[in-house]
């Protein structure tokens, strides 16, 4: 395909430590002749802070470059390298049944772009396209229930209610009869989890639950998860530390109450249900999920693209408590 854009396409660049800029960029992918493509008008992308702090202050460890890698990221870590993978757009060409329709994709931070047609997710009628940004971490959520086995009637804890947490807290809650505890050390939570239907408590030390969550992305938070689980009970690390190191307390109760602790990641479909279930069937999924009006309490922010080089630089801060922040496209609307 000839393409017929202006220098105006521009994408967000992390161009070394801590420092993004905008810049013009080429909005076309190689795809097969064969495979008919869409050209994308971004409406919105969303920050998901947890993995683009790490990208964007260099972080990543060179073992992980490789499986790190978003699925539309131009570059290599650690830069300059174009990263991000929550974009919601408006098919402006392309094959008729996408022609209008507003699409989820797990593009980049860039105001226009081609991608193969098969990529893209159409968002439901129900779901603004202002929250559909959450798609990708509603995927990670499920996935991450997926993994913890969570089942009607158990006792869990999530530990750290970040975007991710708070969603798997929610979808928890949903179980019959589950008894949902969230725990965060940011105050302001609080109001979230009410918001959400979800139980909180910032100092619970209950030692009786079958499942415990973690996703605070901070070591000390492990500690307490582990200390919340009862005999038998699981622990499931949802949190991803990039070349932080981390001690895990495995002495102490963890043998005598024989307590499991696995990882939970959303590059690939868990496990037991990877025979019937595809990634799109999975982001189908997230997305339909996103109807749910209260779930436009996580996020907390929004700014122009423009502004983008000094907006991550605000929020991939380590004292920074942002969720989700949206970023608009002026140009688009």
């Amino acid at each position: 395909m000839t393409a017929d854009y202006t220098p105006r396409v521009r994408a967000f660049w992390i161009t070394g430590p801590a420092h993004g800029e905008i810049q013009p960029t080429n909005p076309d992918l190689d795809a097969p002749d064969s495979e008919p493509t869409v050209e994308i008008a971004t409406l919105y992308t969303g920050i998901s802070r947890g993995t683009e702090s790490l990208v964007f202050n260099g972080r990543i460890p060179r073992s992980e470059h490789g499986r790190m890698r978003a699925p539309f990221q131009a570059g290599d870590f650690p830069w300059p390298v174009r990263h991000g993978y929550s974009n919601v757009g408006r098919v402006v060409q392309g094959p008729a049944e996408l022609q209008g329709r507003t699409v989820f994709s797990l593009f980049p931070h860039q105001t226009r772009f081609r991608v193969p047609a098969s990529a893209v997710v159409p968002v439901p009628d129900n779901v603004p396209a202002e929250r559909a940004i959450l798609a990708a971490n509603m995927e990670t959520a499920i996935n991450g229930v997926w993994d913890a086995q969570a089942a009607v009637g158990e006792r869990i804890a999530v530990v750290g209610c970040g975007v991710v947490g708070a969603l798997m807290a929610w979808l928890c809650q949903r179980l019959p009869g589950a008894r949902v505890t969230a725990v965060d050390t940011e105050p302001a939570r609080h109001g979230i989890l009410s918001e959400l239907g979800v139980r909180f408590d910032p100092d619970l030390q209950s030692d009786d639950h079958d499942l415990v969550i973690h996703a605070s992305g901070n070591p000390a938070g492990l500690d307490h998860a582990i200390a919340l689980a009862g005999t038998e009970g699981r622990i499931v690390e949802m949190s991803w530390y990039g070349d932080q190191p981390v001690s895990v307390p495995l002495g102490g109760a963890f043998h005598s109450r024989r307590l499991t602790l696995r990882a939970s990641q959303v590059g690939r479909v868990s496990p037991e249900r990877r025979p019937v279930w595809t990634h799109r069937d999975r982001l189908e999924l997230a997305l339909s999920l996103l109807a749910s009006p209260e779930l436009d309490v996580l996020i907390d922010g929004e700014s122009d693209f423009e502004a983008l080089p000094e907006t991550m630089t605000a929020l991939c801060r380590d004292d920074s408590t942002a969720l989700c922040h949206r970023v608009r496209y002026p140009e688009n609307h």
